[in-house]
């Protein structure tokens, strides 16, 4: 991170770098800033300041020799700051979600063993437990001085690793150990594109977020970034701050199509269209391409722990057969076993925290996403932890997902299996409705969108719900017409 910034501030240094709420900053403004930081983490004397009114006796913290933080931070540009200086003093940085309450948050620090958490919350600053220690790193930038020939120039060699915490979708959340340095060569062939504007959509704890902004600081680019970043916020990005490129994944860019045309608002044309994070599903596709006809559309495959693994831009769901592991193609990084896609040699993870670096080695690793040669075309059916099993007959959720949110009256499902004592299990749905549709009406709808399905794929429960809770914790909600 910090080689691509004194890179960028070098090249353009009063380009504008992120845009969030809070203002903006140039690129020689955020490498300042960054140093500020590093300087902060070498530092002997204490150079935070505990301002907690209820504890007993307010101590100033020392950081040098910290080699391990946690960020609780929502604004990208502190985020950046953080990260970069982070990294240019070797310090291993983990990012946690912002707005995550104080009850959920404290057994999340325990789990990574986080003793020290850099923040600007309120309630977080004003905790009376003095365990873990959370200190605001506002007064490192009180007075920032100007950009040295150091600050733009080459960064000193330590460049840090960053802790990335998975979403949980499948048992308990992990946090998988990467190396900046490893982190940046997917980015090595990206251009300067200083026109370019960026929505920042994913959360920047998050390895999709990591990419992003790397992506955005390789390109030269501006990082646009709205807290919060819910569809409705996208929107209003898209309408009020000339953005060009948005990353996304697919229910993401449902909603934020669902919020647009319930506002009855155009949204302007797009460069590129990224998505990822969730299988695609066709209708997706269809509907971005009919909305933004000029822009370029990219499906990437990618994951916290293997890394960004594979990117097309054909239009079509899936990836073509010629990407998978072959005689013909001896250095394709994907192949097939039984029906899970495997990966190797890829930027991926050094390790899991807690547990030792594992080795960069040529070995197929299993990814846990199932999918099938359909034609020409490798198409994704889902995580083998989601199958559900009726009977004996393997479900796979994923298509069951797609038949109904192919429904216009349809915004968001999820479909899961549940206990029976005659099957094992049976599919169950939950849908949020775009409008106020009858269910009984809704329920007549999904039976039909499913009916070319094998039977025992049929949902034998179908509820109308008012949210769904998604791939890395985020709830969507019923929007209005």
């Amino acid at each position: 991170m910090i080689r691509l910034l004194s890179r960028a501030a070098a090249a353009a240094p009063d380009q504008v770098a992120v845009v969030t709420p809070e203002g903006s900053l140039t690129y020689a403004e955020l490498l300042r800033d960054a140093h500020a930081v590093a300087a902060a983490f070498a530092d002997p004397s204490p150079v935070f300041v505990d301002p907690s009114p209820v504890r007993a006796d307010p101590s100033p913290v020392r950081l040098a020799g910290v080699r391990r933080v946690a960020i609780v931070e929502p604004d990208a540009a502190w985020v950046l700051r953080l990260l970069a200086g982070a990294a240019l003093a070797g310090v291993e940085a983990c990012q946690y979600q912002p707005d995550t309450p104080v009850g959920d948050l404290l057994p999340q620090l325990a789990a990574f063993d986080h003793t020290l958490v850099v923040t600007r919350r309120p309630d977080l600053l004003e905790l009376a437990d003095p365990s873990p220690v959370f200190i605001d790193p506002s007064p490192v930038l009180i007075d920032p001085s100007p950009v040295s020939e150091q600050a733009t120039g080459r960064p000193k060699q330590a460049t840090g690793r960053v802790l990335i915490r998975t979403t949980g979708t499948t048992g308990e959340p992990k946090a998988a150990r990467h190396d900046w340095e490893i982190l940046a060569r997917t980015v090595e062939a990206v251009a300067p594109r200083p026109h370019q504007r960026w929505l920042l959509a994913y959360g920047p704890q998050q390895f999709a977020g990591i990419q992003v902004l790397q992506h955005v600081v390789a390109a030269q680019a501006t990082l646009v970034a709205p807290f919060p970043r819910q569809p409705r916020d996208g929107v209003d990005a898209l309408l009020q701050h000339d953005v060009t490129c948005v990353s996304a994944t697919p229910t993401y860019w449902r909603f934020l199509l669902t919020e647009a045309r319930s506002r009855g608002v155009e949204l302007p044309e797009l460069e590129q269209i990224t998505l990822g994070g969730e299988a695609i599903p066709p209708d997706l596709l269809a509907d971005l391409e009919r909305t933004f006809p000029t822009a370029r559309i990219s499906q990437v495959y990618a994951s916290t722990e293997f890394g960004s693994i594979v990117s097309v831009g054909d239009g079509r769901a899936g990836f073509g057969v010629d990407k998978l592991f072959s005689v013909e193609n001896p250095d394709a990084h994907l192949k097939i076993v039984d029906g899970e896609l495997h990966v190797r040699r890829t930027a991926g993870m050094l390790g899991y925290a807690g547990r030792p670096d594992v080795p960069a080695d040529d070995a197929w690793k299993p990814t846990g996403d199932l999918v099938e040669i359909v034609g020409d075309r490798v198409e994704f059916r889902g995580r083998d932890s989601d199958v559900i099993n009726v009977g004996g007959v393997k479900v796979h959720p994923l298509p069951v997902e797609n038949a109904i949110i192919a429904l216009p009256s349809v915004a968001a499902a999820r479909v899961f299996g549940r206990a029976n004592k005659l099957t094992g299990a049976i599919v169950a749905a939950e849908v949020v409705a775009v409008n106020g549709t009858d269910e009984e009406e809704l329920r007549r709808q999904v039976k039909a969108a499913v009916a070319d399905l094998p039977r025992a794929w049929h949902p034998r429960s179908i509820t109308l719900v008012e949210a769904i809770a998604t791939q890395g914790q985020k709830t969507v909600r019923r929007m209005e017409p």
